[in-house]
């Protein structure tokens, strides 16, 4: 194993998979012992036992008492994947602020728990040392700070945002982005930049609910295209309704779509790229689950690939660090100037407090080691969810597995209502998303998502389960 990747214990993990995939670690057969493996791989015995305990979360591996490590029979209830959505002929009118007001009001309560929203506890993330860093610049230069600053906002944050550009193959200047409040703010100034009220959006289905809330306070209309739980958007169908329809602009997620949290190869994503280019439609891409990734480099944002130059970037710390400091940035190219008039209008500028302790984090080297924590915590965290879901919701139940980000996509049979579950999710203490909110035509009503952004602990283990066990007695009452 490659002694100088960080978390040893993921790359065994890798590997016993891969041994099992091809038959040289066979169903039932028991694996060397931990210190066997920690001294072949010259790696430490918590290290090898971490692996263990991960494929045993999965339900790769089967932990006996005082005997070991065995590779699982036929993995219990291992689930399929969802279902890749159909295509739709025509745009939709999007009327579901009522429902989006509704799960938000739900997801913020403490005493439900909290599967619901696909924000990041901040137990979890231990952002104290960033908030030691907004405190400093209070305390030292609190009047200097309390002003308006540039539209454009801080530029040392706008520079050291640059440099981490760079590792992904982007040359970005400080001066190309805009800072933003949030990600939600940088994509409302792109579409408000590029389309007017009446006109289409191409989206991916299903899609964030937060997107088309969007879409419906500014009069636009979504026009759903059919997208993979693994391989994101069909291109050869919005090539279909490019033909056939007007769109102002499309909207996509970089990598790890929610709620499916699917991701486009290289190649399909310069496909996509050349197909827009030759319709002259721009690209609105969303990148805010981009450094939340589960494999050994960061997936470049079509923003860095050729043919990215009439992309919209848009971005932000909310998932992966600080979702209270609202700290977002924009990225518009050929658009920044209409980016520019917009934001002036909007809200003139962003807080600048949070903008310089953020620009010090970054700056001090500290991000990094956060991500690598983050990712092994949320990449542990869905493997857990998904065994507990294997273990407790009906058999046909069909579920995402992502490769990064910390939502989970599941589709039950058609005829099963989740906004039934919801109600009685609700009475039972626990929140999650319905489906029907990540689509413009309130399709997936079948479909929930889950968030495995909190700490795993016994409660939400146990609500997870509880959920399932909910699951089933509704199924169960459908088939009568």
């Amino acid at each position: 194993m490659d002694t100088h990747t960080p978390y040893r214990y993921l790359q065994l993990a890798e590997l016993i998979v891969s041994m099992i995939d091809n038959g040289a670690l066979a169903p039932g057969k028991r694996l060397p012992s931990v210190r066997a493996v920690s001294e072949e791989h010259h790696i430490s015995v918590f290290t090898a036992l971490r692996a263990y305990r991960l494929l045993e979360d999965r339900g790769i591996l089967i932990a006996r008492p005082q005997s070991g490590f065995y590779v699982a029979g036929k993995r219990r209830g291992a689930l399929a994947l969802p279902s890749a959505s159909r295509a739709r002929a025509k745009a939709s009118t999007v009327s579901i602020s009522g429902a989006v007001a509704g799960l938000l009001e739900h997801a913020s309560n403490s005493a439900l728990v909290p599967l619901g929203c696909s924000v990041p506890d901040a137990a979890l993330l231990q952002s104290k040392r960033l908030d030691l860093a907004l405190a400093r610049a209070a305390r030292l230069h609190g009047s200097r700070y309390n002003v308006y600053c540039a539209p454009q906002g801080d530029a040392r944050l706008r520079q050291e945002i640059a440099k981490r550009a760079m590792r992904f193959g982007h040359a970005l200047s400080p001066d190309d982005m805009l800072i933003t409040s949030g990600c939600t703010e940088a994509v409302t100034l792109a579409l408000t930049a590029v389309a007017k009220r009446g006109d289409t959006i191409a989206v991916e289905s299903p899609t964030y609910f937060g997107l088309l809330h969007t879409l419906e306070m500014l009069g636009l209309k979504a026009l759903e295209v059919p997208t993979s739980p693994t391989h994101g958007i069909d291109i050869d169908v919005l090539a279909r309704l490019l033909d056939t329809s007007s769109v102002a602009a499309c909207v996509l997620s970089s990598n790890f779509n929610n709620p499916l949290g699917s991701m486009m190869a290289e190649a399909d994503k310069r496909a996509l790229l050349a197909l827009l280019a030759r319709h002259a439609v721009p690209l609105i891409e969303d990148d805010v689950y981009g450094d939340i990734y589960f494999g050994r480099e960061r997936p470049k944002p079509f923003i860095a690939l050729d043919g990215g130059a009439n992309t919209i970037y848009c971005s932000s710390f909310s998932k992966s660090l600080a979702p209270g400091y609202r700290v977002g940035w924009i990225t518009a190219g050929a658009y920044a100037q209409q980016v520019m008039e917009r934001k002036l209008a909007f809200s003139l500028c962003s807080p600048v407090l949070p903008q310089v302790a953020l620009a010090d984090f970054l700056a001090s080297g500290a991000y990094d080691a956060h991500l690598r924590r983050v990712r092994r915590i949320f990449e542990e965290n869905l493997a857990r969810m998904t065994h507990a879901i294997e273990g407790s919701f009906p058999a046909d139940t069909k579920v995402s597995r992502p490769n990064g980000g910390f939502v989970l996509w599941l589709e039950l049979p058609k005829g099963f209502d989740s906004r039934a579950l919801f109600d009685e999710a609700l009475e039972q203490g626990i929140c999650f998303a319905p489906g029907d909110v990540f689509s413009a035509s309130r399709r997936f009503r079948n479909c929930l998502r889950l968030s495995a952004g909190s700490g795993w602990n016994d409660r939400i283990e146990n609500g997870v389960r509880r959920l399932g066990e909910l699951a089933g007695v509704l199924a169960a009452r459908w088939d009568m």
